[in-house]
């Protein structure tokens, strides 16, 4: 377990996703909102909790397959788009006031995306220095 990972800008920053998603959901899910709303904040709840766990728990040096921050670059560049499709929605048509608690929330979770996604993009060096596979001549 990663003990440092909570109190980094990163980890403040999954937190806080996770949680303003939780809360999110449950407006949607308090208020009775059409069903997209509702499975888009469960869908990006369960997604950011699951890589919160992925890098408390340091499995993203474990599984080294796959390119973890880039991943989650995309996570949050489409979590991003959907919620400002479905949050302008549940804010214009405002059918309840948990619905449109819901989409403010969604709003402030599209902006902690967005934040993500930018210190996530100054991580990644793609320009870094690469291993020789054969000898130099």
């Amino acid at each position: 377990v990663d003990s440092a990972f909570p109190r980094s800008p990163r980890g403040v920053l999954k937190i806080a996703r996770t949680l303003v998603a939780l809360v999110t959901f449950s407006c949607f899910a308090a208020s009775r909102s059409p069903g997209a709303y509702t499975a888009l904040a469960a869908m990006e709840t369960l997604v950011t909790a699951l890589f919160l766990l992925l890098y408390l728990l340091r499995l993203d040096r474990r599984l080294g397959g796959l390119l973890w921050p880039l991943a989650d670059i995309f996570n949050s560049v489409i979590a991003a788009l959907f919620l400002l499709i479905v949050c302008l929605f549940a804010v214009i048509i405002k059918t309840n006031n948990g619905t449109l608690a819901g989409g403010v929330f969604g709003l402030v979770l599209l902006v902690l995306c967005v934040v993500d996604a930018v210190l996530l993009f100054k991580k990644i060096s793609f320009n870094g220095p690469r291993e020789r596979n054969t000898a130099a001549k």
